[in-house]
């Protein structure tokens, strides 16, 4: 994809200093609310005309203060979903549909606009009005009317955030399944960790108004450091697996590169393979092997990192097999269990600290449940 920003604006007493640097699949921009997410995926669409600095896609110059560029909008080929649907109310879906083809530059062919909208699921809703349609269904419609615009990069601003739980779960795997079958290349704004989990191959931590952290998914909640950015309710590593039972008590078994996890039943079948994200505060340390517990969940690590602050807390980088975990423990177990880097110890955690919406399948990362 090759999306290159680097800008800076004054919106009010608000200032927006971004660097982006993405290449294929679906960046995240992630950060609390006011961080300036929305403001630069304006930026990066041409609703808005920053200060200073630059912004290229591929080969396009975009946007460039100093040289003066600035492509309006409608001719940079970008597809926009906003966090409300924001469809024509006067217009049937189909017809809304039809708005966005006139924008393509080479509209899709009869046979790929029936594939996009079976993938989305809207065939049986395009004679009717919006005011008939669900939250979900206007959600789904508005994405279908962005990518009939053939855009090459799509941008989705929060576009679950206005919906409930139900509602969040019905569309989710819409947008799976549009990333798994390799449509365009994403930015996609949110703040809740069970979408980063199901669509994100890459990430940005925007905090107020500045990237202060990015990279692959993996590296970024991997970290320690970044523990305090990522917010200490929700900071966790991802994991992989491959799912090699379901067992009759209601727990799957997934096979990990050092051990395995016991978890509540997912629906994927055996042999699937999954990522998972196992929050740092789920995880518990012993430096002798643990007997006798409730939890079956014990795996071997080795700490390689050890990240302090000037809170009670201490994050704690471990590696087990391949695959990378964060425990959260306090300053006084850490003094207590005489942890240090490189020490073998044994991680811990209960079946329930990895529900279903904290799995997707890794190979296509399609929903779980």
């Amino acid at each position: 994809m090759s999306l290159n920003v680097d800008i800076q604006s004054k919106l009010g007493a608000f200032e927006l200093d971004v660097q982006l640097r993405t290449k294929a699949g679906t960046t995240v921009v992630f950060g609390r609310s006011g961080s300036g997410k929305t403001s630069l995926i304006n930026a990066i669409a041409g609703l808005t005309t920053p200060d200073q600095g630059r912004i290229a896609f591929r080969h396009t110059v975009l946007f460039d203060a100093q040289s003066g560029i600035h492509v309006p909008s409608h001719q940079r080929r970008i597809g926009y979903v906003f966090q409300n649907a924001r469809l024509f109310p006067h217009l049937s879906v189909s017809q809304n549909l039809d708005f966005g083809a006139r924008f393509a530059k080479e509209p899709l062919s009869v046979a790929e606009r029936r594939q996009m909208i079976d993938t989305l699921g809207i065939e049986a809703l395009l004679n009717r009005r919006i005011a008939a349609l669900s939250g979900g269904e206007q959600q789904r419609v508005a994405l279908g009317r962005a990518l009939l615009s053939v855009p090459r990069l799509l941008l989705m601003d929060e576009p679950l955030a206005a919906l409930d739980t139900a509602r969040k779960q019905e569309i989710l795997p819409y947008f799976e399944r549009l990333h798994a079958q390799g449509g365009p290349p994403m930015i996609y704004v949110t703040h809740d960790m069970s979408e980063i989990v199901r669509l994100a191959d890459n990430i940005l931590v925007l905090r107020d108004g500045r990237s202060v952290v990015g990279g692959t998914v993996e590296d970024v909640l991997a970290d320690p450091a970044n523990v305090k950015l990522i917010g200490v309710q929700d900071a966790g590593a991802l994991v992989q697996g491959i799912i090699s039972g379901h067992e009759a008590d209601g727990l799957s078994t997934i096979d990990l590169s050092a051990g395995q996890l016991h978890v509540p039943k997912i629906g994927a079948p055996v042999g699937a393979k999954v990522r998972m994200r196992i929050r740092a505060q789920d995880v518990i340390l012993s430096v002798s092997e643990p007997k006798d517990l409730s939890s079956q969940n014990i795996l071997r690590a080795r700490i390689t990192e050890i990240q302090t602050g000037e809170g009670p807390s201490v994050a704690i980088a471990l590696r087990t097999g391949s695959d990378r975990l964060l425990a959260r423990i306090t300053r006084r177990a850490l003094a207590q269990m005489q942890l240090e880097v490189g020490q073998e110890v044994w991680a811990v955690l209960k079946a329930n600290a990895v529900p279903p919406s904290a799995i997707a399948r890794s190979e296509n990362n399609g929903v779980v449940a």
